[in-house]
């Protein structure tokens, strides 16, 4: 494979600015809380649409789905658009579609404003390149990590924040706050991302060859595919954990209501400290070791959430074991994204998208197998099955005696990656 010469403005990028870094880390936790904030409050949408109990999980999927869609039609875009721009457009989509979902009357044009909610929430996964892209390669990791943890702090504090606002002022209100905020977010984003023209934007592919370029990346990059692999397996273990935790804690073992949930979900949240530390030690140089912990810890979080759903229950055991999942699901991701970004400037947005694109399938899989493995099995079945997710990853992990799967001598994609 060819390598492209860097343009020089990439070769020595000035850097952001810790303001900047914590505008972008802000923005993204607004921009992916717009996936979450359905999910806990699905009890009281349905309803109020005429939608049938049994048709009411579509909210979430169609969301979901929307966000996929987007990873794979719309993020690889910024490999070609001028990024600011592309980002602050796709903010202003997914304004709208909050807006329709806060004005909805009936079922079909509030699941239609989901999905599209979900399409528009990709301008997240726009923002990440872009700190990527405009941070020299020693501090690379630490600044992706600071915007990381922004996105994955937005996550996890989604569905409490959903379940108090709705619960107080209705779910109609949840989403017209959350359109207002995303056109004060492009306004604000307008003002203050840099520019970024990508080189071959001028003479690059067309859009269909840009699509169909996602294979080409796909199929020749190991690290990629190794690196997608392992944080799905974290990805599938971190939705089953959240996805099943709330069954236990409503039983009787625990009993809690939905304000003790929200709490709980509101602790589980600082497991996002892990980005910054996780991108730090991969600019170290210490991928490889700090890769082999966080699937560990995730195998040992799941270990003590087995003893602490044991008998008569442990609800700070519970609660530490989410925490030290949380803390190894979002330091793997964050290394995983350090790695394959060392591919190449010139394709960082089609790399990003196909490994969200990845690993969000395990995630959709550990969340489809929660309840069932909760009801048949009981919370043991659980977190046997959430143990083996990153253990099965760990040995997979353990194969690679190169270092190429984990960005290290990693070859840079050039124009063969467009088909050229």
């Amino acid at each position: 494979m060819q390598t492209s010469p860097r343009p020089a403005a990439e070769a020595a990028p000035a850097g952001l600015s810790p303001a900047l870094v914590a505008t972008m880390a802000v923005a993204c936790g607004l921009i992916a809380a717009n996936l979450y904030y359905a999910q806990p409050v699905i009890r009281l949408i349905a309803p109020g649409l005429g939608l049938a109990p049994a048709a009411a999980s579509l909210i979430v999927t169609l969301t979901q789905l929307g966000f996929c869609v987007g990873l794979v039609f719309l993020v690889p875009l910024g490999d070609v658009l001028e990024n600011r721009r592309l980002v602050v457009g796709t903010l202003a989509g997914a304004a709208m579609a909050l807006a329709l979902a806060a004005s909805a009357r009936t079922a079909t044009p509030f699941l239609a404003a989901c999905a599209l909610v979900g399409l528009g929430s990709v301008a997240v996964q726009m923002l990440v390149p872009i700190a990527a892209h405009f941070t020299p390669e020693a501090r690379r990791g630490r600044v992706v990590g600071q915007v990381m943890s922004g996105l994955l702090a937005g996550i996890m504090l989604a569905r409490p924040v959903a379940s108090l606002v709705a619960g107080h002022l209705g779910w109609r209100a949840l989403f017209a706050a959350s359109a207002l905020l995303m056109l004060a977010l492009a306004a604000l984003l307008w003002r203050r991302l840099p520019l970024r023209r990508p080189a071959r934007a001028a003479g690059g592919p067309g859009y269909g060859a840009l699509i169909a370029s996602l294979w080409t990346v796909l199929r020749t990059q190991p690290l990629l595919r190794r690196r997608a692999a392992y944080q799905a397996a974290m990805f599938g273990a971190f939705s089953l954990y959240w996805t099943a935790t709330p069954l236990l804690l409503a039983s009787p073992r625990f009993g809690l209501g939905p304000g003790g949930l929200a709490w709980f979900s509101l602790a589980g949240a600082a497991g996002a400290l892990a980005a910054p530390v996780a991108g730090r030690l991969a600019d170290q140089g210490h991928t490889r070791v700090a890769t082999g912990a966080a699937l560990s810890l995730a195998v040992a979080a799941f270990v003590l959430a087995g003893l602490a759903g044991a008998g008569a229950g442990s609800l700070g055991l519970l609660l530490v074991a989410g925490i030290g999942l949380d803390l190894a699901v979002q330091a793997n991701m964050v290394l995983g994204q350090r790695a394959i970004y060392s591919l190449g400037a010139a394709v960082r947005n089609r790399l990003n998208a196909l490994y969200m694109v990845l690993f969000f399938f395990g995630g959709a899989f550990g969340s489809a197998i929660a309840s069932s493995l909760y009801l048949h099995g009981g919370w043991a079945a659980v977190a046997a099955a959430g143990a083996a997710f990153p253990a099965v990853a760990l040995l997979w992990f353990a194969t690679d005696r190169t270092g190429r799967a984990l960005g290290e001598a990693a070859p840079a994609l050039g124009s063969a990656a467009d088909g050229r």
